[in-house]
């Protein structure tokens, strides 16, 4: 009969033989007991087999205290810029593709626009009359000063000049705002205006194609991300809170990097706790050297806390789990073994923390839990 077990170290279910069955024994036993239904129960190893079980005995030792938190890496939002058309228009010398990095203030494309036509005529206009308004009001001024013109004449003068000059600095701003150059906002002949990238990063999405024609809406044509930092976005539960501020430095595991640590510092926590996790987020900024934290990957956060506590700890090879419980097996005697549950908890360090069912001075096995499993098993057929 076959059973699986999923034990750490491997990261892999395994499944466990029990050999020794005869095809009529097969038809008639019935299924091997469940890990919790062995608990307490021992099993003796041939002296054969020992030289393949290797042991540790406990010993209390200082363990720095940590709280360690699971979640995602998520893009740093205060970096991400959304490029939208300023104009309605044709696209034109578009260049950049999906993973380029760009500078701040880079032209990405121009936009060949009817609007941004029309609003330099409309400042080449306020220009000229501006230019009358000036010469008609120093006429104007001119005569009134000889008594040759009325007051009322001289201040209708002063009031079109004054027209004149807000509607040039009305046009003049929509202008530098579509980042038309000042040497350029004399000809009609540029009817076009550069799009830059408003931060350094690298270009996430793209949704546009030279010559396509665009409108200002609210769907983005370019997604661009400074992805130096990152956030993780982690589950701490409501009781494990009062360890964490913003502020507490922090490093961040990734299953993909599993021998590195990223710098990290808590950025925020959560004004809501969810009603089924009883789990509060908290977002880390991560910094991220080389972008090699990519959004979406799973990661862990692990806070240092103040206080340094004495405990047992396991490697992860001495434990396996079955249906959420863990167990591992303690020495009772000379090539003795009991099945024993327990339960552990992640240290940070490499080890689990032993939280309840070991002693200390007890023995356990590191080395060896699959053939002493396998031979329980076949003592149970």
């Amino acid at each position: 009969m076959n059973r699986s077990w999923f034990f750490p170290t491997l990261g892999m279910a395994v499944t466990l033989l029990a050999f020794g069955c005869s095809a009529s024994t097969k038809a008639t036993s019935s299924h091997p007991p469940k890990p919790q239904e062995m608990v307490g129960k021992t099993v003796r190893l041939d002296p054969r087999m020992m030289s393949g079980i290797r042991m540790e005995a406990l010993e209390e030792d200082p363990m720095p205290s940590y709280l360690m938190a699971s979640g995602k890496v998520q893009f740093n939002e205060d970096q991400v810029a959304n490029v939208i058309p300023p104009v309605p228009g044709q696209v034109q010398d578009l260049n950049v593709k999906i993973g380029d990095h760009v500078e701040k203030g880079e032209v990405l494309f121009s936009i060949y626009s009817r609007d941004v036509a029309a609003s330099l005529a409309e400042h080449i206009d306020a220009h000229k009359d501006l230019d009358l308004a000036q010469k008609t009001f120093a006429r104007t001024k001119d005569l009134f000063e000889h008594e040759a013109a009325s007051r009322t004449a001289f201040d209708q003068a002063e009031s079109e000049l004054a027209k004149a000059q807000s509607k040039v600095n009305r046009t003049e701003e929509t202008l530098r705002v579509l980042d038309i150059a000042e040497t350029d906002m004399h000809s009609q002949a540029t009817a076009r205006i550069p799009v830059r990238s408003p931060l350094a990063g690298t270009v996430i999405e793209k949704k546009v194609t030279d010559r396509q024609f665009v409108q200002p809406d609210v769907n983005p044509l370019m997604m661009i991300a400074d992805l130096s930092t990152v956030w993780v976005l982690a589950d701490v539960f409501e009781r494990d809170l009062r360890f964490v501020s913003v502020g507490n430095r922090a490093d961040v595991l990734a299953d993909a990097y599993p021998a590195e640590h990223f710098s990290a510092r808590v950025s925020r926590i959560s004004d809501v706790v969810d009603p089924n996790t009883r789990a509060v987020k908290v977002r880390f900024l991560v910094v991220n050297p080389a972008q090699r934290l990519k959004p979406e990957m799973f990661a862990s956060a692990r806070i240092a806390l103040q206080e340094t506590q004495r405990g047992l700890s396991l490697p992860p090879a001495a434990v396996f789990t079955d249906s959420g419980r863990s167990y591992a097996y303690v020495v009772v005697g000379e090539g003795e073994f009991e099945q024993r549950q327990i339960e552990v908890a992640q240290d940070g360090g490499g080890r689990l923390r032993v939280v309840s069912g070991l002693q200390t001075g007890e023995k356990v096995v590191t080395d060896g839990v699959l053939l002493i499993h396998a031979e329980q098993l076949k003592g149970t057929t």
